[in-house]
């Protein structure tokens, strides 16, 4: 009953960080699931996508790149700010 929780900044930094990075890492995993799925399609294996040209799905695979640079890189920003004491 008189449980007091000492939460520190730090563990909250580090909490939301941790957050944060795997947010990041869903929205990868996301995008790069539906660029092997529009590759399937856009060979005419279709599977939930309805494809397109190998031109638009090479634009999807930069996008994906991008996207993933951006996504790696808030990771690590995120990180050293919840790593900070």
């Amino acid at each position: 009953m008189g449980y007091k929780a000492d939460v520190s900044v730090n563990e909250i930094r580090k909490t939301i960080a941790t957050s944060l990075g795997a947010a990041f890492g869903i929205v990868i995993g996301m995008i790069w699931t539906q660029v092997l799925l529009s590759a399937f399609a856009t060979g005419g294996i279709s599977l939930t996508s309805t494809g397109g040209t190998w031109g638009q799905w090479s634009y999807f695979v930069i996008t994906a790149v991008v996207v993933t640079l951006i996504c790696v890189l808030a990771i690590v920003m995120i990180g050293k700010w919840g790593g900070k004491k």
